[in-house]
């Protein structure tokens, strides 16, 4: 089912939420829409491509993808790579970390249909981000790494003031992933820590995230897993995160034995 985040006819932000089925982890994937032109953020992998191009075709034509964003490296975000080359002219945007792994992911099958030139197709973003145009509108590629990837990014829409933020805030095991944690942030909280406490790298590289986002003007931050933040929850979320001890600073010694 397909969420509509924004729109003022221009410009849509569109959310889908349910399209994981059987054991795979919960994901988003999302639809940028701006004058009829086109980006997908994060699509996933084999789980997800058929519903989600089912989905996206009710809305728009596949033709009128220009890019598919992808915030790091995991399957649950780009390994669906080989059916977008064939199926869609799409670029995929994909920090430049990540450039000389994607066509691991492709087959010699794709590669060689209609003289298919991965290079070409994939647009490789410098560690300190970027702009990429869609429609008429800047849409901000923005530096995230180790959260949790060495090569990651979140993303911002100046219209619609999203904060895509990847797996950072992402959420596990509890709640509608299509509804929005408004006032009770502190008991979302169980079904954040764990998965953050092993996935971000640090407290600094959380730390300095947060700096940089507070200059954004925010109507929510959507993570990649479960459920989005919106109002009083919003900087709930950043104080929370800027604080998190994570990663490096939890490991000890005792992580680290020979197995007997």
């Amino acid at each position: 089912m397909a969420t509509i985040l924004y729109n003022n006819n221009q410009h849509k932000v569109i959310l889908f939420s349910d399209l994981v089925k059987g054991s795979g982890v919960q994901a988003n994937q999302f639809l940028i829409v701006d004058h009829d032109r086109c980006a997908v953020l994060d699509p996933g992998g084999e789980l997800t491509y058929t519903p989600l191009t089912i989905e996206l075709s009710k809305l728009v034509s596949l033709d009128h993808v220009d890019y598919v964003f992808a915030s790091h490296q995991d399957p649950d975000i780009i390994s669906s790579l080989p059916r977008w080359l064939i199926h869609t002219q799409a670029k995929v945007v994909v920090s430049k970390l990540w450039q000389r792994f994607l066509p691991h992911l492709a087959s010699n099958y794709v590669t060689s249909r209609n003289n298919a030139d991965i290079d070409a197709r994939i647009v490789a973003v410098d560690d300190r981000g970027g702009r990429v145009k869609i429609g008429h509108q800047p849409f901000m590629v923005l530096p995230a790494h180790f959260l949790h990837s060495v090569g990651n990014f979140s993303f911002y829409d100046p219209v619609s003031k999203i904060l895509f933020s990847g797996d950072i805030g992402a959420s596990v095991g509890g709640g509608d992933a299509s509804s929005a944690v408004t006032h009770d942030f502190d008991g979302h909280t169980q079904y954040m820590r764990t998965f953050h406490q092993r996935y971000m790298t640090s407290n600094k590289a959380c730390r300095l995230w947060v700096n940089m986002v507070r200059d954004l003007e925010i109507s929510m931050i959507v993570p990649q897993h479960g459920a989005r933040f919106e109002g009083p929850a919003i900087n709930s979320m950043l104080n929370w995160l800027e604080n998190l001890k994570c990663g490096v600073d939890l490991l000890e010694q005792s992580h680290y034995q020979i197995p007997r």
